[in-house]
């Protein structure tokens, strides 16, 4: 799903301080765009859960997907940083990001994928049978993995950790590159979305969820976006 509107560069959503006025107040008010980038495809990409589980590299449909998504964003005009989780997969994702805008890869800890516990490496196929699954799709909320993290403890690490990069990058426009969870947990937070349905989000390999943090409540632009020209991504 995404929310295209045709019109001016993203650029045109940065702020410029005007001569005379306060620059520090204008970088108070500044909206940053967030671009949320999902790692690439891997070998056990739908069919095994590994969460933190380091080692895990990105196939050569991930390799291609990366580069794919490095051309669309490095034809915006400027990017200003590119974050990514500390994983293999990520960071294998996010060099050709930063080298098509001319930066280098910052790993950030809140950006990490959800903590799966004694979960990490099993079968999505005999997750799938335990009767905990029901509750993992219809009421996360109400979950926690066993030994890992819960739902609620995820939105809020990485949404506390999308605040910091916000603050530190006022009418900027940044990448962060995550896994899925996560971001549609970050994306069902700006919609208004209540976490019980954050399931519902898609979030495929390579795909850009992009949204506008400014003073007053995100803007979400596009989600699960894998196609479209990220400089019509305007609000409307």
């Amino acid at each position: 799903m995404s929310v295209v509107a045709p019109g001016n560069h993203v650029a045109s959503v940065h702020y410029v301080p005007k001569p005379g006025k306060s620059s520090t107040r204008q970088a108070e008010t500044a909206p940053t765009l967030v671009l949320f980038v999902r790692h690439g495809t891997t070998p056990t990409t739908g069919a095994v859960l590994p969460g933190r589980a380091k080692g895990l590299h990105l196939a050569e449909r991930g390799v291609e997907q990366a580069t794919a998504v490095a051309s669309r964003i490095g034809e915006l005009n400027k990017v200003s940083a590119v974050y990514a989780s500390p994983l293999e997969r990520t960071r294998e994702t996010a060099a050709p990001i930063a080298r098509a805008t001319g930066n280098r890869v910052r790993t950030d800890r809140s950006l990490l994928e959800c903590d799966f516990g004694s979960w990490t490496g099993a079968k999505l196929s005999d997750l799938r049978k335990r009767k905990e699954w029901v509750t993992v799709q219809q009421a996360p909320s109400r979950f926690r993995f066993p030994g890992g993290e819960s739902f609620p403890e995820m939105q809020v690490r990485i949404a506390s950790g999308v605040d910091r990069l916000v603050a530190n990058h006022p009418g900027q426009t940044i990448v962060a590159v995550s896994h899925a969870d996560p971001i549609k947990a970050v994306a069902a937070q700006a919609l208004g979305t209540p976490l019980d349905l954050f399931q519902r989000i898609v979030v495929s390999p390579c795909s850009v969820t992009a949204i506008l943090y400014g003073s007053g409540a995100p803007v979400v632009l596009a989600v699960n976006s894998t196609g479209n020209d990220l400089g019509t991504l305007v609000p409307s």
